[in-house]
């Protein structure tokens, strides 16, 4: 399964080190999602990423720093629906159907499916499929390793995930709101070793 973490919509304290440890813990990608930064914000971000992990960063909005920065990819959203014309990089996109998913998928190397779980990060954000209709898109292959699981995702649903057939689990508010906590190294080697 791929493991990406999609960084705190606000910049935090220490949050280029802790990116900095996640890599190095064994993510796959990094989407920065900054919905309210500025341009500016997010290129001076980019500039203190310690560049071996900048092909691993994939951007939610701003596409166009990715002429500036050797980075993995883009991915549509609400927000951002349309891929730059000249656009060559890798192309993922969010979805909240299995009607949407099997659309996009043709059109991605990617794909996020959310909400899996009630979120962390965003309060009243339940999970919006049962568990019957995910295991008939999975047997359907709707769901497969193009798809990415995001919504609540913590170390205790990778099991559930990988029997579900994900590519993929997106991690967000877990992650985040664990960086100060004592164990928060060991969390990580949790992951890695189950993912």
């Amino acid at each position: 399964m791929k493991w990406i973490v999609i960084t705190s919509p606000d910049f935090l304290p220490g949050e280029v080190s802790t990116i900095d440890t996640l890599f190095r813990s064994g993510i796959d990608l990094l989407h920065v999602r900054k919905p309210t930064a500025s341009a500016d914000a997010v290129r001076q971000f980019l500039a203190t990423v310690p560049t071996q992990w900048l092909d691993r960063i994939v951007l939610h909005d701003h596409f166009h720093l990715v002429e500036e920065f050797p980075l993995h990819g883009i991915h549509l959203n609400r927000r951002n629906p349309q891929s730059p014309a000249a656009f060559h990089g890798s192309l993922s996109a969010s979805c909240h159907s299995l009607a949407e998913v099997a659309e996009r998928k043709t059109q991605c190397d990617y794909v996020f499916l959310s909400p899996i779980f009630n979120s962390i990060s965003k309060t009243g954000y339940h999970a919006a499929f049962q568990e019957s209709v995910l295991r008939q898109a999975a047997h359907s292959g709707i769901i497969d390793h193009q798809v990415v699981a995001l919504g609540g995702v913590t170390a205790r649903h990778l099991p559930y995930l990988k029997s579900h057939h994900f590519g993929g689990a997106a991690f967000l508010g877990d992650i985040w709101q664990r960086t100060t906590h004592p164990s928060f190294t060991a969390y990580l080697q949790q992951i890695s070793q189950e993912i």
